[in-house]
């Protein structure tokens, strides 16, 4: 199943709630399983961004709702970004 990297930033809303219930950390990804996307890893940063979520879903399409209903939510702004396994890179470029 293709892997996707997903980074993302608190705003003032999500800064709030996170202070107030850390625990949403992890209601959040229940909500993205629910949406068909597995959480394989997920690591707080220091930095620009506040989160790094490496996940895996069927398509780009379950990624692409994913993102829209997690981002209108107003408490993460989300980067995400398909993962090619190094082996695949290079079967390709060898064509």
């Amino acid at each position: 199943m293709p892997v996707y990297v997903a980074l993302s930033k608190l705003t003032e809303e999500g800064s709030k709630t996170i202070k107030k219930n850390p625990e949403r950390i992890k209601e959040v990804n229940s909500d993205l399983e629910a949406m068909g996307v597995k959480v394989l890893a997920q690591y707080a940063l220091l930095g620009a961004y506040d989160f790094v979520n490496i996940l895996e879903a069927p398509d780009n399409d379950t990624i692409v709702r994913m993102s829209v209903e997690i981002g209108s939510r107003g408490s993460v702004q989300l980067h995400t970004m398909p993962a090619v396994p190094i082996d695949q890179l290079i079967a390709d470029i060898k064509g």
